[in-house]
């Protein structure tokens, strides 16, 4: 596609940034555009595999402690969350759970897979740690031991997946990530350190990333590709 026809498919605007970054050269912001949008192809594939995996790891912790279906029990009358400081994620839970009563598709699995990414970051909050008994540290039974200067606690691993969450929602909603943040220069550094803490977070969950992505893993050889022009 034409540079001047792909402007106007994203608005003059919206590309306007890509040529900024591109000392006005057409060409090169066509490339750097694409080449951004393979960028958030293979970072988000990563994201998806690691939604899917903190997502089951903190579910097999709290069956352990709560039950087969403490994710349903959690919004009951005397639930874990039935507690002010966790009525938001009660909110979304109770829902989702009436969406699928509701349709007659209701199973544990089904309600677990309709939880957006959110509810399993407030799981490090302070409340909802605090409500699932503080046991959701041993999803991470790799991690670092904690140090004077650095505690790897909850607030950590909420303030981690966090980020996460705010790459997720960048990708899922066409932002560029091929600049600096806050700044009109080609720039990969964002997405290599968030790369480099999403393969921590999986060798501290026991996973290996490497071999877990073999294949489908291509974040830095584009990162390198966007560093070129």
């Amino acid at each position: 596609m034409k540079y001047n026809d792909l402007q106007n498919i994203l608005s003059k605007d919206r590309f306007s940034r890509y040529l900024l970054a591109c000392n006005n050269d057409k060409r090169k912001a066509l490339i750097l555009y694409r080449l951004n949008l393979r960028l958030s192809q293979e970072i988000y594939a990563i994201l998806l595999y690691f939604e899917i995996d903190i997502r089951n790891s903190i579910d097999e912790k709290l069956k352990i402690n709560l039950g087969c279906n403490w994710l349903r029990d959690s919004i009951s009358q005397g639930g874990i969350f039935d507690i002010k400081s966790c009525r938001d994620s009660a909110k979304i839970i109770s829902k989702a759970y009436l969406r699928l009563k509701r349709n007659r598709t209701y199973s544990l699995s089904k309600l677990i897979a309709e939880m957006e990414f959110g509810i399993w970051k407030y799981m490090f909050a302070n409340p909802q740690y605090r409500a699932t008994a503080r046991v959701l540290l041993n999803v991470f039974p790799n991690k670092p031991k904690s140090t004077a200067q650095k505690q790897y606690n909850n607030t950590y691993f909420f303030n981690a997946l966090d980020g996460i969450n705010i790459l997720r929602n960048r990708v899922a909603n066409h932002e560029p990530i091929c600049f600096g943040l806050r700044q009109n220069t080609i720039d990969t550094s964002y997405i290599r350190n968030a790369y480099a803490d999403i393969l921590s977070l999986f060798s501290w969950m026991g996973i290996d990333g490497k071999s877990l992505l073999y294949g489908l893993d291509h974040v830095l050889n584009v990162c390198d590709k966007i560093g070129q022009l």
